[in-house]
């Protein structure tokens, strides 16, 4: 079941989504602030695959609920809805966690492709059960399981959200190669993503703060000028 958690103040709002990701087969649960949310995401037995998080909640607002969120899971799906237009508030979002962005207003149509492309990662993040012909794939002190979706560095264990395993898995399944922003956007958010290339490069922010030791002076995961990025063994 394909269950989805909604945490937006605005009755009407929260209706039209509800309304719109049931049509299509979602399971949808809401919420009319951040605190109920998190209750309700840390009562629920079942689980979620995705939440869509209203940034301008009062009380806890979305930017809050976001990181406890993520702090509780690392394959949580999450997007951030906001009426606001700075890039500050879609950037913030996504440093904290979230996978994805809307701006309001948005149709049913750009919802629901947004929330489909990424339940299709989420599920795609679940660890593989059949063996795989090579589990691992070793760069000089990384270590990436395609089976577990794990990452190792220096035999440590480094947590990663589902688009950050995604990422990393196209980097190491091209080591030393200049991959273009499209590129990426396309392996990795898919070919019909309605977004903006932009959301490669937070994403990229947020992975070297993981992964190299100096974020501001990367060793592995380099800026190639004019193209976008590459994972380097050198």
């Amino acid at each position: 079941m394909k269950r989805i958690l909604i945490a937006e103040d605005e009755v009407a709002i929260r209706e039209f989504e509800a309304i719109n990701l049931k049509r299509v087969g979602y399971t949808v649960v809401e919420a009319g602030s951040g605190e109920e949310a998190l209750d309700i995401y840390d009562n629920d037995a079942e689980g979620f695959d995705i939440a869509l998080l209203d940034i301008s909640m009062p009380g806890m607002d979305g930017f809050t609920l976001c990181k406890e969120l993520r702090k509780r899971s690392e394959t949580l799906g999450i997007i951030m809805l906001t009426a606001r237009t700075q890039e500050m508030d879609k950037i913030s979002g996504l440093m904290l966690g979230a996978d994805d962005y809307i701006t309001k207003p948005f149709s049913p149509t750009e919802l629901l492709a947004r929330v489909d492309s990424l339940y299709r990662r989420v599920e795609m993040y679940v660890p593989q059960t059949a063996p795989a012909v090579s589990d691992d794939i070793t760069l000089g002190e990384f270590t990436l399981n395609l089976r577990k979706r794990t990452l190792l560095k220096n035999g440590v264990n480094i947590e990663l959200t589902q688009v950050e395993f995604q990422m990393v898995e196209y980097f190491f399944s091209n080591p030393d190669v200049a991959l273009g922003r499209t590129d990426i956007l396309n392996k990795v958010w898919g070919s019909n993503y309605f977004g903006e290339e932009k959301i490669v490069d937070v994403n990229v922010r947020r992975l070297r703060m993981k992964v190299e030791d100096d974020p501001s002076n990367p060793q592995r995961l380099l800026t190639v000028w004019g193209m976008g990025y590459k994972w380097s063994t050198r």
